[in-house]
């Protein structure tokens, strides 16, 4: 049984944004009337997501989007509320399972690549479980984002837990891959049956 066990957020327990969630950040972001391919638009979100989520502000975060698409945003903070809004949802099997693992005595950490202005929001909203946590670890209030090796250290020093007792969850293969470097037990994500037979709940 695994009594120290840490998940990544967004893709394990809070949901990844939906086609229409982005299709209105397209919309905000003047896409159309710039002329700007959504998939351009998307390889620039996320070329310039890794400072972003290291504590960059939202203001010079969409200023580099923009010169690199060499357009204009008409509407920034219009932007901001709907990029923010994408990130909120959760899946509650998996708020379920945080809860009954906690529930048996685990500890539990969060290691996300989360954005400053998201914290609070999802906090607000998501607090009631959030607390079953022992560490909350968030790549904007440490100033590194995974795959940065000093993220998983930051994160088990936080949990007063040395790497090789921590068993990892994450969606991405290469986060995956640091977390096994520093010497944690680290597994791909897949479902909470997964999480389940990995842990021993």
């Amino acid at each position: 049984m695994s009594d120290v066990i840490v998940f990544d957020l967004y893709g394990v327990i809070a949901r990844t944004q939906t086609d229409e969630a982005r299709r209105e950040i397209e919309t905000r972001a003047g896409l159309a009337e710039a002329g700007v391919p959504a998939a351009a638009f998307w390889d620039a979100y996320w070329d310039r997501r890794p400072a972003y989520d290291a504590g960059q502000s939202s203001a010079d975060y969409w200023a580099a989007v923009a010169a690199r698409l060499g357009i204009t945003i008409p509407d920034v903070p219009a932007l901001v509320e709907a990029d923010l809004n994408s990130w909120t949802d959760v899946d509650e099997t998996m708020v379920a399972l945080v809860g009954e693992l906690a529930d048996q005595g685990r500890t539990l950490g969060l290691l996300s690549n989360i954005i400053t202005d998201l914290v609070p929001r999802f906090e607000a909203r998501h607090g009631s479980w959030l607390r079953r946590f022992a560490a909350l670890t968030y790549s904007c209030r440490i100033g590194v984002a995974k795959p940065d090796p000093r993220a998983y250290l930051i994160c088990a020093e936080r949990l007063g837990a040395a790497p090789a007792d921590i068993v990892f969850f994450d969606d991405n293969a290469a986060n995956v891959v640091a977390a096994r470097a520093v010497g944690m037990r680290a597994e791909v994500f897949t479902s909470p049956e997964g999480v389940r037979a990995t842990v021993g709940a």
